[in-house]
């Protein structure tokens, strides 16, 4: 059996040096790695077990740690963004080695102190490293909640099909719909949401609005100001496209019919010719 790169090893110390301590498979092994002074237990002696995570040093030799990483090969963790280099950026793992995680495995523009979603992989070179692709089948799909629940998430990648993908307490698989604006977020942001629903797989649909009748108000304002910037004429009414809805009011087809009846009972504006007027002044 071979010493497994990322992961948990059960190896037998076979020699104590001053600087720390070789380990083995097998006492018989020729392949060995250091566990430094400063992480050899104290009482240990030749020929006992030890549970260790290996990685590599700086100079890319395999070394032994007691210490846990957030996450091993195989599996991802919030990590946070300690610096951007000319190779990608470092993420804080849980070691004193940091973790690189190179601009190819990046699914947007990152800033140190930036909390993201990462998974640890063995490179090409046969180096630890990071990566924010492939996060979506990780995720788990049994959460415990239901429609209306408020959840914290994580946002960890865009879709222009689908829309914005979430992790849910940074475990459960979550979506927020294309057709809401998410233009304010970023990858790495946590957001309150809310369920809106549970489909059959068990991943969660959310919403980063509120419901309906709170948000009415907060839509039907947000008209009136594009009104304003298209002097006080829509060239568009609830019947136009979901699409053109979206890209020129940043709401849902049902949201924005909400939101026009809400000012037309009102008498704020009128709907005629294919438009809708702002029928207060401007």
């Amino acid at each position: 059996m071979k010493m497994e790169l990322g992961k948990v090893n059960r190896l037998t110390l076979v020699k104590l040096v001053d600087f720390g301590a070789y380990l083995a498979e097998g006492t018989k092994d020729q392949e060995r790695v250091l566990l430094p002074a400063k992480q050899v237990p104290q009482g240990i002696g030749q020929g006992d077990s030890l549970d260790v995570f290996l990685y590599k040093d700086s100079s890319d030799r395999l070394i032994a740690t007691m210490a846990r990483p957030l996450a091993m090969v195989g599996q991802f963790a919030p990590m946070k963004v300690k610096e951007l280099t000319k190779i990608g950026a470092f993420l804080d793992w849980g070691l004193e080695k940091d973790l690189l995680l190179p601009y190819r495995q990046m699914l947007g523009r990152v800033e140190a102190g930036d909390q993201i979603l990462a998974r640890v992989y063995v490179d090409k070179s046969q180096r630890l490293a990071a990566s924010m692709k492939e996060i979506y089948p990780m995720l788990r799909s049994d959460s415990p909640y239901q429609a209306g629940d408020e959840v914290r998430a994580r946002v960890y990648e865009f879709s222009r099909d689908f829309g914005t993908f979430v992790a849910v307490d940074d475990i459960y698989s979550a979506m927020i719909p294309r057709h809401e604006d998410a233009r304010q977020l970023r990858i790495g942001d946590q957001i309150s949401c809310r369920v809106t629903g549970v489909k059959r797989d068990g991943k969660l649909d959310v919403s980063i609005r509120g419901k309906s009748y709170e948000t009415i108000g907060e839509d039907a304002e947000a008209i009136l100001r594009l009104l304003e910037s298209y002097a006080g004429v829509l060239p568009f009414t609830e019947k136009a496209s979901s699409e053109v809805i979206r890209r020129e009011t940043g709401l849902s087809k049902n949201a924005f019919k909400r939101a026009v009846g809400h000012l037309y009972k009102e008498g704020r504006v009128s709907i005629e010719d294919g438009k809708i007027r702002r029928t207060e002044k401007l």
